[in-house]
């Protein structure tokens, strides 16, 4: 049934339900079937017990009859001799010389009831009578209760669950949100903490386990970091006396090749060295009003004359320019690298775009986003990503930013094809990323 279901629903389309309403159906479930059980135990038990208070009884009055028909007295109950309705069964058992009595459905499924007694004369006595009205109307009168307590117990139960299921469900959501926090980068949100409350139960076991998850891997982070940083720090020193000795180097092609080599390492180190810091979650934006269009008219006419710079609409932000002119040369370096020209960017308010004509972004760069050191797919050129986007989705963070990627393409081209250009988008904030630690860089009086 399971498998059915699941090629009937697709994965996205999965049916979602809450824990509150799942154990409020199980409880009433459960609860159903309980009362159904008992009221038939009850109902029988009862019908079974009447009955044989109705055969006693009928029993007690062909006894009296029988006395008084063999003193020779009036014959009273409704008792009569070889009876012709008198049902086979027990006519056979009274034939073998012994009181009986017997239940037959009537109409209306009402019960009668019979009383037979053989006679010394070879005759038999039998009394029919019925069930009386007023136990019709008991086992109706219990029927009734049974139907409502079975009701009352189904709402009960629902209800409880509803309660049960609230408290369970809210302590998960609430483990939930802190959880998805540790997973956005917020070191100090503890899960246990977050979902409260004095009652232990396996709530607190998991948020507890979730907790030391999160704290090792933390210090993992931290430790690796801080080894890259340290290596990266003690490179520094290193490479700088490399370049330093190979500029004094003679002229020539050699010369040429070692410097570039040499430049290129300490652009790696410092890379490394800033990507550790941006780990470490304690940079802090120094925020400036400026007007976003100018600013990048400005800064991106004297990285590239040739990059075309368009402002849609211009808007003052409040940001940090040293950080915001890194993620904009980072974005501009990529797209020259591994896109192709002609390499645009638009300001529209808050938004900057930089887009290139080239093959698109990586499927893994649009799936989970920059990661140091990964290597592109071959259709970019087969360079890879290196640490410049990923030190730019850094500082976009510092700055209380979102930067999104995606690939230009038309609708309805086939996937196979490649795409027709990428789109690095950057969101600046609404309001001062003040939030993130960041402070404002006040003018001086006068100025």
């Amino acid at each position: 049934m399971r498998g059915i279901l699941g090629r009937l629903i697709p994965n996205d389309a999965a049916i979602r339900t809450g824990l509150r309403w799942k154990l409020s159906a199980a409880i009433a479930l459960v609860g159903a079937l309980v009362a159904i059980a008992l009221s038939l135990v009850v109902h029988n038990a009862a019908r079974v017990s009447m009955l044989d208070n109705s055969r006693d009884l009928a029993i007690e009055r062909i006894q009296v009859a029988q006395r008084m028909y063999e003193s020779g007295r009036t014959q009273t109950f409704g008792v009569k001799v070889d009876d012709p309705a008198i049902p086979r069964d027990l006519l056979q058992k009274v034939a073998a010389g012994r009181r009986a009595t017997y239940v037959a459905e009537g109409a209306h499924g009402v019960p009668d009831i019979w009383a037979a007694v053989p006679l010394k004369d070879g005759r038999v006595l039998s009394l029919h009578t019925r069930f009386t009205d007023r136990s019709a109307s008991v086992m109706q009168d219990l029927d009734q209760a049974l139907f409502i307590g079975s009701i009352a117990v189904v709402l009960g139960g629902s209800a409880l669950g509803v309660l049960i299921g609230g408290q369970l469900s809210g302590r998960l959501r609430k483990a939930a949100a802190a959880a998805n926090r540790v997973a956005k980068g917020e070191p100090n949100v503890r899960v246990r903490e977050a979902i409260g409350g004095v009652v232990r139960d396996e709530t607190d076991d998991l948020a507890r386990a979730v907790d030391a998850m999160a704290d090792a891997l933390q210090q993992r982070l931290e430790a690796e970091r801080r080894v890259t940083a340290d290596i990266a720090h003690e490179l520094r020193t290193p490479v700088t006396g490399l370049l330093t000795a190979a500029e004094l180097l003679p002229p020539g092609r050699p010369t040429e090749l070692v410097l570039d080599r040499a430049k290129a390492m300490r652009t790696l180190v410092e890379d490394v060295l800033e990507v550790a810091r941006l780990d470490s979650a304690s940079e802090r934006a120094e925020l400036q009003d400026i007007m976003l269009g100018e600013f990048i008219s400005r800064r991106v006419a004297a990285k590239d004359a040739d990059v075309e710079v368009r402002v849609i609409h211009e808007s003052e932000v409040t940001t940090d320019p040293r950080r915001l002119e890194r993620v904009l040369f980072n974005l501009l370096a990529n797209a020259a690298r591994h896109g192709k020209p002609p390499i645009e960017v638009s300001v529209e308010g808050r938004v900057i775009r930089v887009r290139d004509h080239g093959p698109g972004f990586p499927e893994e760069l649009l799936a989970d986003g920059p990661s140091r050191f990964r290597t592109g797919s071959s259709d970019r050129s087969g360079h890879g990503h290196g640490l410049g986007l990923t030190i730019a989705a850094g500082q976009a963070r510092v700055l209380g930013a979102r930067l999104t990627f995606r690939n230009v393409r038309p609708a309805g081209t086939p996937e196979h094809l490649p795409a027709e250009g990428a789109v690095a988008v950057l969101w600046l904030p609404e309001h001062a990323p003040t939030n993130t630690g960041s402070f404002p860089i006040l003018p001086l009086s006068g100025a």
